[in-house]
């Protein structure tokens, strides 16, 4: 076995960026469909919370230790957001362009991805998209002020909590991440057009038809990512 070595070139590696959000509504029968571009985004920062050591004693020595459950919560950061967001942020509509707030919140599923970088590719080396379930976002300040002479947009803020998804084989979870640089590119291609939806016409649909509906951008659960990278090989 040869000596281990540090920074070779093309392995010194960084990750980089925020972009092509995505938001999907949960329906009741607990699928991510209607996906829809977030404009806007600025800034997600995960924040897993618990994992926390629990030692045990016996016998006058510590015994074992146990892990209290892992949970995952996020914050997005943007400029806006779509009006689909609104239901999911407390507001309700109850009339063309009046909302009236604290409503219930609904549940809803986000993707986005980051861009992996090194020192040969830079940016372009590859990049990862991180897909994010069971969703609710807690009440969040808005900051208004004045116009001044050092205008700024307003950025918006929302705090998220997850409630976790089951994974065939696994514990369940709220966060699946999947790197471009280590998945077969048609596998990558098949998942990218099922997140972010196509613009090609059903088989079964006449292609004459007046506003036919492009493939519907979605979140697949983790059991259907399993199935089309083919397990955790």
């Amino acid at each position: 076995m040869s000596r281990l070595t540090w920074n070779e070139v093309g392995e010194r590696l960084y990750e980089t960026g925020t972009r092509n959000g995505v938001l999907y509504l949960r329906d009741s029968d607990g699928k991510y469909t209607t996906g829809v571009a977030w404009n806007g985004l600025t800034g997600v920062t995960q924040s897993p919370s618990g994992a926390e050591p629990s030692p045990i004693y016996a016998d006058d020595i510590k015994y074992l230790t146990l892990m209290s459950i892992e949970e995952f919560g996020a914050t997005i950061e943007a400029y806006t957001y779509p009006d689909e967001f609104m239901i999911c942020d407390g507001s309700a509509p109850i009339a063309t362009g009046i909302y009236i707030g604290q409503q219930s919140r609904r549940t809803f599923g986000f993707c986005f991805r980051t861009a992996l970088g090194n020192d040969v590719e830079l940016d372009a080396y590859g990049y990862k998209l991180h897909l994010i379930y069971g969703c609710i976002a807690s009440p969040s300040d808005k900051a208004y002020s004045t116009i001044n002479d050092s205008p700024e947009a307003i950025t918006f803020s929302w705090e998220i909590t997850t409630t976790p998804v089951d994974v065939p084989g696994f514990k369940p979870t709220a966060l699946i991440s999947i790197d471009s640089t280590k998945i077969d590119p048609d596998k990558l291609k098949l998942l990218e057009d099922i997140l972010y939806g196509t613009d090609e016409i059903p088989e079964d649909i006449d292609a004459g038809t007046p506003e036919v509906p492009a493939v519907v951008a979605r979140l697949p659960l983790p059991a259907e990512i399993m199935e089309i990278v083919g397990g955790n090989g």
